[in-house]
């Protein structure tokens, strides 16, 4: 369990930690010269319960709040320190509502110096602190007067701490590793050391991290947990790290960066929240509103962009908030901001899209989105997600920090449908809404356009609803296509069967042309006109027996009156590919694939076009190369080959 101290400056709070520990957590000799705390101090202490209970004392003076918002994202209880004597002082009141800001829903109240007051004051204090934390989530959290002087009541307090600690529920050892950064220095003898709170999953000695956001890659040589040596870390646990790698000096890690597992590192510079306002705030936070953000150990600029108006003091809502520099952290972090100039606090929330848009950030369904992202339970959230659109699964586990374990079980009891081949998730009723639509677009394109080989497949993705990203598209048609949904036909998609089959006589008239098409003449095969002489048939006719040819996929209309077998069309791709690999930068001319099909370069030019009007190439001036997005059409192993 981590305990973290708050309350008003002189309160006791730095006594009271050594009362119950034995430790003096003013670690710095300007601390003790004016009697304050300036910067975090730890304690440990085996409080009798069997497990060591780690204790944070941070600083009470209004000029080092944002110290303590250093050490208060990572407890498990709050110790609220209020004197008998003072009572409750304006920097209770502002810790008070900074816990309750972050979440904190345990607590327990310490009435220091209590020797120093009669029992009628105590009482007068203790219903002042009833009243306090009446509308906070820490209302009726037990009051024990003590005095760290007599050590009165010391006692009872250890005991109630000890009890609280095994109410504590355990943190998530099993998600992706997270460790809030606080302290980095060098240590004689190891290297650099770092320390801060296991905010999720677990650390192993050997295990390779990333520091957030710089990207530094680290080896972890050694660990101490909760102030002793061992071998793993778990969630709840303060730790000390001694890192190894390129690069890992005291220097090049600050307070308020994040070590965490390699598979997390995606800094963030703009994220989507659930905001709320103090009520003590004068006015309305309207869209720029500067501030200071505190999340985890870290403080940085921010503007806030309230998403359904301005926020008014005592509301709650969402936001947008846009940093001033790349942020680690995971959906679901508590923050807190201040004014810029670090006299009060604005308010505070959670963290719910580290991936917020910058443009159309209000629309209702971004909103939707928004809340949907907002559900604590990851199967939940992504049953609510996949009600609106598909879902990336990897980026969804990245950004809760989940390991595959939790994100399998969250999908699984989300039963959201995964399209096959993608990472991409959505509800069952808008994965079959998805194929109706496809196959009313389909249905429809055919009865308007039937003398057309089949629907672009981008114009095809572009109408469907939900939009696919192109890749997943891609994996959406194939799975279609394998189930029999569907026809791949080159750059076009059609339904089975929708085309008209040749009469009988149309098929002999196509058999004496294929030969034409094939062997040797395949890369220069007659035109229209060249066969209606050679055959005694009328041009029109060939001409329509081998566009509906075409339409079948049999044969491809590269030019006007100017057909060539599909078989060969692949073997032209397979040259363009070589031509491309073959080439230092990719890039190859148009005489050179001239010269490896031998025809003529007008000929050379037309097919080439053809690759080009379907995006198979891409064309700079005189030169082309392989699109790698449509790298797919006319391979010999697709379905419909």
């Amino acid at each position: 369990m981590i305990v973290g101290t708050a309350g008003h400056i002189d309160h006791g709070k730095t006594a009271l930690v050594r009362a119950l520990t034995g430790v003096d957590a003013d670690r710095l000799a300007e601390e003790k010269a004016r009697g304050i705390t300036i910067d975090l101090g730890f304690a440990y202490a085996d409080l009798g319960g069997g497990p060591i209970t780690g204790f944070v004392d941070v600083p009470g003076h209004e000029k080092f709040v944002h110290t303590m918002l250093a050490g208060a994202g990572g407890i498990d209880l709050a110790l609220l320190v209020i004197a008998a004597d003072d009572g409750i002082m304006p920097q209770t009141r502002e810790h008070l509502a900074i816990l309750d800001l972050l979440g904190v829903q345990r607590a327990i109240v310490a009435l220091t110096k209590s020797d120093l007051v009669d029992s009628s004051r105590i009482a007068e204090v203790e219903a002042q602190i009833a009243e306090l934390l009446a509308p906070t989530g820490l209302a009726a959290s037990p009051v024990f007067p003590v005095s760290s002087l007599t050590e009165a009541g010391i006692g009872d307090l250890k005991s109630a701490l000890a009890e609280a600690e095994r109410g504590i529920t355990a943190r998530a050892s099993d998600a992706r590793f997270r460790l809030a950064i606080d302290r980095s220095f060098t240590l004689a003898g190891a290297g650099t050391v770092v320390t801060g709170t296991v905010i999720s999953g677990q650390i192993a000695v050997g295990d390779h991290i990333r520091i957030s956001p710089s990207g530094l890659s680290a080896r972890v040589r050694g660990i101490h947990a909760q102030n002793r040596k061992s071998e793993r870390g778990f969630a709840g646990q303060r730790c000390a790290l001694n890192l190894s790698g390129e690069g890992i000096t005291r220097e090049a890690i600050s307070r308020g960066d994040m070590a965490l597992d390699p598979v997390l590192h995606l800094p963030s510079m703009r994220m989507d929240v659930e905001l709320r306002a103090l009520a003590s705030e004068p006015k309305p936070l309207g869209t720029w509103f500067p501030a200071r953000l505190h999340i985890g150990a870290a403080e940085l600029g921010a503007r806030i962009v309230p998403l359904e108006g301005p926020l008014l003091p005592g509301d709650e809502g969402l936001a947008q908030i846009v940093l001033d520099r790349p942020l680690a952290a995971a959906m679901g972090d508590r923050f807190i901001l201040r004014d810029v100039t670090a006299r009060r606090t604005i308010g505070g929330g959670r963290v719910i899209d580290l991936r917020a848009p910058a443009r159309r950030r209000s629309r209702p369904e971004r909103l939707a989105n928004l809340r949907g992202l907002a559900l604590a339970d990851p199967a939940q959230a992504l049953a609510a997600l996949g009600e609106t659109g598909p879902v990336d699964l990897d980026a969804f586990g990245r950004d809760r920090a989940l390991s595959p374990g939790q994100l399998h079980a969250a999908l699984a009891a989300s039963v959201l449908a995964v399209i096959e081949g993608t990472r991409q998730a959505l509800s069952p009723a808008l994965a079959a809404g998805l194929r109706r639509q496809m196959q009313d677009l389909l249905a429809e394109f055919h009865a308007e356009n039937a003398d057309l080989q089949g629907m672009g497949r981008e114009r095809l993705r572009l109408l469907l609803v939900p939009r696919l990203e192109k890749t997943d598209f891609a994996a959406f048609l194939r799975a279609e296509a394998l189930a029999g949904a569907v026809v791949l036909d080159g750059a076009f998609t059609r339904l089975p069967g929708h085309l008209p089959r040749l009469s009988d006589e149309d098929e002999q008239i196509y058999a004496r042309i294929l030969p034409h098409l094939l062997e040797e003449e395949r890369f220069r095969p007659p035109r229209v006109r060249d066969f209606a002489g050679l055959l005694e048939v009328d041009e029109a006719e060939i001409r329509r027996i081998l566009r509906m040819a075409a339409r079948q996929g049999r044969i491809d209309q590269i030019a006007h009156d100017h057909f060539f077998a599909r078989a060969t069309t692949v073997e032209m791709v397979s040259i363009i590919r070589e031509l491309g690999a073959a080439a230092e930068s990719g890039w190859f001319t148009a005489p050179a694939f001239r010269d490896r099909v031998q025809n003529g370069r007008k000929v050379a030019i037309q097919i080439l076009d053809f690759f080009d009007r379907l995006g198979l190439t891409l064309r700079r001036g005189d030169l082309r190369c392989i699109n790698p997005h449509r790298i797919d059409l006319f391979t010999p192993d697709r379905p419909d080959r």
